[in-house]
């Protein structure tokens, strides 16, 4: 242990601290003092935590300094069992719990400087799943978990290039080489250009982001536009007015009745775990006493509920009766409120997935997602062209089957014709007129061709004047019937022009009465309003009144006791009447009041020779100090006397 409070004594001495302690200076520094100078030490490592501690609450810096230790990943000596120890010791300014703190902290003071600094950057912020699902928030803390990762791989180049630096004999080599100035200068361009590429590529990626980000907002913005235009088709105003008051009470139920009374709720539960985390550490029979103060209040509360079950009364049956049916009320209404809140949060997940999935369908090339009849119609034709592949699966298959039949006879076919062939040839050798069967093939092929030349010629031509005529009787036919159809189309083109006319003029008289509707609509939600903040007003007024009928019934319920007490003839009955207990109290304070003057009076009489008794004595200890001062300063003249007297014989019997 003196070990470790010299290293720190030396530590603390030196830049940039400065303290000048000694050993015993800072054995004798207080609670408060040590802690500051912790807080000094910490401020050192992290310049956040450089702070006065008397400028705030003594919870508030002992969880700033345990976040941060935690940070610094700093452990404590002893058991899991002995933290709670360790934080009170840290609130308390314990010297068995700051001196070994003080110690770990000199001793790496450089490391751990780096490490709360990366810590900065690299302590995740935890945020609720519930927040997550906002796309907003949950883009922002993807960027967020980018940035952090683009941060570790820049701190690791960075450490990289600062341990693989070169010395100056490297440096003083390049010098030597020629033309070493025009190199360094290319390698200095090749390295701008390297940068620029970076950026470049940095801002491509966040041009891409900022694309993929901006086309999600478009499709979700799409499709709140198609869900809006399929709300708004075959909607009427009186249905729009329904909704939008349904919706209005609902949400004025959550702003005025649920979400205030959880917020309370969660406020009281806050104020009893802060009261719960600022007491000491509880032990096993603290815990034991709680319990047994549960369990008796619990049956005090249960007796308290039984006597006023036998006192019974009609008018409080009437109002408990009208309290449950209200509680009853209450409840089924926030259950259905929290299932309509739990259905809308369904729905806003589905249609999270739906958007998600749509964009994977886009992603991958593929066409919009299909709603409703669209669907069904798909569904539809996907069958009928499911029943005609099947049939043209089953007439390719014949067909194959007939391929194959027809193959084989093919082959079988060439097989007779190259063996009569062969046969014919041999004859044909034995007979000396070699190739004659060839030559009466090409001659009856070459005819054949003719043949049909001449006879394709002669159909061509015919053909072509058949044509003619069936072009000429068609056009002559097709102007006779259109004639008619021009005649009545001119007369339709008029007819157009008056409704296309018309329909402008009923535009307009749209136009006008859709202003009138939309600005009495306006008028008229703006009364709605009105009336609900009227509603809300009484509702609150209702709610006072009820509480100080409320207040009212009891303080009457309070006076009938009070009175029925008073006027019992039992005396136990009576002493628990209000008035016989102020009078107890009147009466002790009265005695105690009496007593308390009786000795105001002994003091009074007594004070004066009390007084005279310690003036005497601090004379008889002035008088003391001056006698042991004279009997001193004798012994010093004796002394010194002796000393003058051996000095002379020395010199005699020299």
């Amino acid at each position: 242990m003196s070990d470790q409070i010299q290293f720190i004594v030396e530590k603390l001495n030196q830049e940039p601290f400065r303290k000048n302690y000694n050993l015993i200076t800072f054995d004798s520094l207080e609670s408060m003092q040590l802690l500051q100078l912790l807080n000094d030490v910490l401020g050192e490592i992290d310049p956040k935590h450089a702070v006065d501690i008397r400028e705030e609450l003594p919870e508030h810096t002992a969880k700033r300094m345990l976040s941060l230790l935690g940070i610094l990943k700093y452990k404590p000596p002893g058991s899991i069992s002995d933290l709670s120890a360790f934080r009170q010791g840290l609130v308390t300014g314990s010297k068995p719990v700051i001196h070994p703190v003080l110690h770990w902290l000199l001793q790496r003071t450089n490391e751990l400087k780096k490490r709360a600094y990366l810590a900065r950057f690299l302590v995740k912020l935890e945020v609720p799943a519930e927040f997550l699902q906002d796309d907003t928030v949950a883009d922002i803390n993807k960027q967020y978990e980018e940035l952090m990762e683009a941060f570790k791989n820049l701190h690791k180049e960075c450490e990289q290039l600062k341990t693989s630096g070169l010395s100056t004999a490297e440096i003083r080599r390049v010098e030597t080489v020629q033309n070493h100035q025009r190199m360094l200068e290319i390698a200095r361009q090749l390295r701008l250009e390297k940068e620029r590429e970076e950026s470049l590529a940095h801002q491509k990626q966040e041009q891409k982001n900022q694309l993929f980000h901006a086309e999600q907002r478009l499709q979700r913005a799409q499709l709140q536009l198609k869900e809006m235009h399929h709300a708004v088709v075959d909607s009427k105003p009186e249905s729009l007015m329904k909704k939008l008051e349904e919706e209005i009470n609902f949400n004025s139920y959550l702003a005025t009745e649920k979400i205030p009374r959880e917020l309370e709720s969660k406020k009281n539960s806050t104020y009893f775990l802060q009261k719960v985390v600022a007491e000491p550490a509880m032990s096993q029979s603290d815990l034991n006493v709680l319990e047994i103060k549960i369990n008796e209040v619990n049956a005090q509360m249960n007796q308290l509920i039984e006597k006023r079950m036998m006192k019974y009364e009609p008018i409080d049956s009437k109002f408990s009766m009208y309290r449950q049916q209200a509680s009853i009320i209450s409840r089924k209404k926030e259950a259905k409120a929290e299932e309509l809140q739990a259905a809308k949060e369904e729905m806003a997940s589905a249609e999270r997935q739906v958007l998600q999935k749509t964009n994977q369908a886009h992603e991958l090339e593929g066409s919009e997602v299909l709603k409703g009849d669209e669907f069904k119609h798909y569904v539809n034709k996907l069958r009928s062209k499911n029943t005609f592949y099947k049939k043209k699966r089953l007439e390719i298959a014949e067909i194959t089957a007939e391929f194959g039949i027809l193959q084989r006879t093919e082959e079988l076919l060439k097989q007779r014709h190259e063996a009569l062939q062969q046969q014919l040839q041999s004859i044909e050798d034995k007979k000396g007129i070699s190739g004659y069967s060839y030559t009466q093939e090409e001659l009856e092929r070459v005819s054949a061709v003719k043949s049909e030349m001449d006879e394709m010629k002669g159909r061509t031509l015919d053909n072509m004047s058949e044509m003619v005529k069936k072009l000429n009787t068609t056009v002559a036919e097709k102007k006779a019937s259109l004639a008619p159809v021009i005649k009545e189309l001119r007369q339709l083109r008029q007819k157009c022009q008056e409704l296309t006319q018309e329909c402008d003029e009923k535009k307009l008289q749209y136009d006008s009465c859709a202003a009138g509707l939309e600005s009495s609509r306006s008028a008229l939600e703006q009364e709605v309003k009105g009336l609900l903040e009227e509603c809300a007003q009484e509702e609150s007024n209702y709610h006072s009144l009820n509480c100080m009928k409320r207040n009212l019934e009891i303080q009457l319920q309070r006076a009938r006791e009070e009175m029925k007490a008073y006027v019992s003839p039992d005396p136990q009955e009576r002493r628990k009447a209000i008035r016989e207990q102020y009078t107890r109290i009147i009466l002790e304070q009265e005695n105690l009041g009496k007593k308390l003057r009786e000795k105001q009076k002994v003091v009074r009489e007594s004070h004066g020779p009390n007084m005279k008794q310690i003036k005497m004595w601090q004379d008889f200890e002035k008088l003391m100090e001056c006698k042991r001062e004279c009997f001193l300063k004798q012994q010093n003249q004796t002394a010194i006397g002796q000393v003058i007297q051996e000095g002379g014989k020395d010199r005699l019997v020299l």
